[in-house]
């Protein structure tokens, strides 16, 4: 059946804000020559929408291409795919309320995943990462690799150990973040690397106390609501060049 005029709008705004997504993530120092964002499909949600392997920052609406779940394309656009995009499709499968995700090697973060120090929220902007965050080591099942999730079997060992949190961290390699929308997964993403540099430059002048559960939950709830949303996408847009969109 043909889309409704409903439909094809949801679907243009849809991929306008992940071209928008990837420019963000890239201005914010989150998202760098590698790394990925992706949104499911809010007509068919057994599908999803991703960049071609393309650096972020160049990310164009003609480069945004659609996927189902298992990482197979939708048409035959000959232009290379992400490898890692099985990220996404598993994390889609496994977890029907998450709308969007970010993969990302924000430097920041990189020292929690080999390190046993909690990433728990400091401050009340980085409560949206949540209470806990999943924890995941490709050794345990698959050894010595390339280190990148470029199979639906690894997809789904990664997003076993997200489990129903917002963050897992990749040992040695990066995160995943989790969302309902790319408002709310941008938000996430930016709040985790401010609060692993929060941590870093904390511990040199002492124990860190973090924010209680009900704190988190709180401040969690407040940051990822619509007015909080809505203000911090006017700010991300403006800065990575679109002011007006």
């Amino acid at each position: 059946m043909p889309a409704t005029a409903h439909e094809k709008d949801s679907i243009e705004h849809t991929l306008t804000e992940l071209m928008l997504a990837n420019r963000i993530l890239a201005r914010e120092d989150i998202i760098d020559d590698f790394g990925h964002v992706s949104v499911r499909n809010p007509i068919n949600p057994r599908r999803y929408f991703i960049s071609r392997s393309r650096s972020p920052a160049n990310v164009t609406r003609d480069d945004i291409l659609e996927y189902t779940l298992e990482g197979e394309l939708v048409g035959n656009d000959p232009r290379r795919p992400y490898a890692e995009r099985h990220i996404h499709g598993a994390i889609y499968k496994d977890r029907p309320d998450v709308n969007a995700v970010t993969h990302h090697h924000a430097r920041a973060v990189i020292p929690f995943t080999m390190v046993d120090i909690s990433l728990r929220p400091m401050f009340h902007m980085s409560s949206v990462i949540g209470r806990e965050l999943g924890y995941w080591d490709s050794q345990a099942e698959f050894g010595d690799t390339n280190m990148l999730v470029d199979s639906m079997e690894m997809g789904h060992s990664l997003s076993r150990a997200l489990g129903q949190n917002r963050v897992a961290l990749l040992r040695g390699h990066g995160c995943v973040c989790a969302a309902a929308n790319i408002k709310a997964v941008i938000r996430v993403s930016i709040g985790l690397r401010d609060n692993a540099e929060l941590i870093l430059s904390t511990r040199q002048h002492g124990e860190i106390k973090p924010l209680t559960d009900g704190e988190i939950d709180k401040a969690g709830a407040m940051m990822l609501g619509d007015m909080a949303l809505a203000r911090a996408w006017d700010y991300w847009v403006a800065r990575a060049g679109f002011a007006g969109l």
